[in-house]
């Protein structure tokens, strides 16, 4: 039992607190444990939450001898955006090529620390993605639902709206009142009759 307690207070004093999307190693070093993610595009592991940083010896017959690196002890520790989640999330800036938003909720579950989305702009739709103009497309203040794809490389996760359920379920006109869809592309102000462009959520019937 006291051994079992030293080796957790010698874990505790080796970890070290991370947020998402800090380096944890190379996918050659080192095994992504739990709260860590290997991106497979440049070999890297990465931590996928906040909280500390452990790494667990492998076992001497273990024919894989990479450590194991993980993530784990953040009492705030919420939901958690994964490749594949569904994401809602209210955008924050627009520009050329891509928008930024504050993910709000993973799934159906409010998310309690912060989390960052960024939609690029080949991302936005599935057809004629050359032609994407992302002022076109949202405004800050808008809501969409997004699919996760990927922790990107700047504590980011990479987010698209490219299929049809995807894309702004809610947004303000510039008169400040909720607007209507109109069409995939088109939504209309009902105090003004303004049309605004967004990229539209199809809305389940």
């Amino acid at each position: 039992m006291v051994v079992a307690m030293e080796e957790d207070e010698k874990k505790q004093q080796a970890a070290v607190m991370v947020t998402p999307g800090e380096v944890l190693g190379r996918v050659s070093d080192v095994k992504p444990g739990r709260g860590a993610y290997a991106a497979l595009h440049n070999d890297t592991v990465y931590a996928s939450l906040t909280g500390f940083c452990c790494t667990i010896p492998p076992f001497p017959d273990s024919s894989d001898q990479r450590p194991t690196v993980e993530v784990t002890g953040h009492k705030a520790h919420g939901p958690v955006p994964q490749p594949g989640s569904l994401v809602i999330a209210r955008i924050t800036k627009v520009m050329a090529k891509t928008a930024s938003a504050d993910i709000m909720c993973v799934g159906p579950n409010s998310v309690r620390e912060k989390f960052t989305g960024i939609i690029r702009q080949q991302d936005v739709r599935a057809t004629e993605i050359d032609k994407v103009d992302m002022h076109l497309s949202f405004r800050p203040g808008d809501i969409v639902k997004a699919l996760v794809l990927s922790l990107g490389d700047s504590r980011a996760y990479f987010l698209s709206t490219a299929k049809n359920e995807l894309g702004v379920v809610s947004a303000e006109s510039i008169a400040g009142a909720t607007m209507v869809p109109v069409s995939w592309t088109e939504m209309q102000c009902p105090l003004t009759g303004q049309i605004e462009n967004r990229k539209v959520a199809k809305v389940a019937s």
